[in-house]
């Protein structure tokens, strides 16, 4: 990461905004406080939860450049003071867009194919301060099972395999929705799934010169031919090149979907107009798996 990442760059753009010294406590260095939240989209971490491991985990004070022989790691609440002056001043679609520039420069250029994909992660279940809002999150019902989280919708280069489209939305915001987000104008063919099945229109109000090549979905009296299946077998093999972002964002960043709303008996809140699931998170109730509260 210290050859991938522009950090001269990052800092440029976010020093303006940063805390200048003056009288009272010296704010801590742009470099390290901008480190550390990388490290925390890297390892899926929350503010006590970085101020924790840069105590634990020698490798990450190497990283962020703090020696605790000279000086403390920062506290949870600086640390959470920055994260908020980056979502005040809209900086991190800008830190995601600089990146991008920069591995441009570097010769990584963007093919004509896109690849679209949305799955759910999960969020927290508590808000960080109180009297704060906790972020897009909803309840999602999938195969039988509602999921308490966010989606994370990808653009997915063809070629490369890179990033170069990225919006959240709450879990229960359809794939299809953000079409015309995910891709940057210049494609030739639009990869997806059957949850961006009739989006043509979409896709070519975007990109014009791109042909639409979701995968079919059947229904419950149309099945789908032979000829159909075996073509989406062959764009599966397309599709499937950006499974491995989804990998690294679960498996390595920790943002699975997990948190699972158990709608049974145990559940102790009375269903709102017929609703089970919604109900329990518009109403805060305590989860019977976890003890926590939402």
């Amino acid at each position: 990461m210290e050859r991938v990442v522009p950090w001269k760059e990052l800092y440029a753009l976010i020093e303006p905004f940063y805390p200048k010294p003056g009288k009272g406590r010296p704010p801590v260095g742009l470099e390290r406080m901008l480190r550390i939240h990388f490290l925390q989209s890297w390892f899926n971490l929350s503010d006590p939860g970085a101020e924790e491991a840069l105590y634990d985990m020698e490798s990450m004070r190497r990283f962020v450049g703090i020696d605790l022989g000279n000086e403390p790691v920062p506290d949870e609440t600086t640390i959470c003071k920055f994260r908020h002056l980056l979502e005040t001043h809209d900086l991190g679609e800008r830190i995601f867009q600089e990146v991008n520039a920069h591995l441009e420069e570097k010769g990584l250029k963007l093919s004509e194919g896109t690849i679209m994909d949305a799955p759910v992660i999960n969020a927290p279940l508590l808000n960080e301060e109180p009297g704060q809002e906790a972020g897009p999150r909803h309840a999602l019902h999938e195969e039988d099972q509602y999921y308490f989280g966010m989606k994370i919708h990808v653009g997915v280069d063809r070629e490369s395999r890179t990033v170069h489209s990225l919006v959240t939305t709450p879990a229960n915001v359809h794939d299809s929705k953000m079409v015309e987000d995910l891709l940057h104008g210049e494609e030739n063919a639009v990869f997806g799934d059957s949850a961006y099945m009739g989006k043509t229109e979409d896709i070519a109000k975007k990109a014009p010169g791109a042909l639409d090549l979701t995968q079919t979905r059947g229904t419950k009296n149309r099945k789908l031919t032979e000829e159909e299946k075996e073509t989406n077998r062959l764009l599966s093999k397309t599709r499937s090149r950006g499974e491995h972002i989804f990998l690294i964002a679960k498996s390595i960043f920790g943002f699975s979907k997990e948190h699972k709303l158990r709608l049974c008996a145990l559940c102790p809140v009375e269903p709102v107009h017929g609703q089970k699931g919604p109900a329990c998170v518009d109403r805060g109730v305590v989860y019977p798996k976890t003890g926590k509260k939402a």
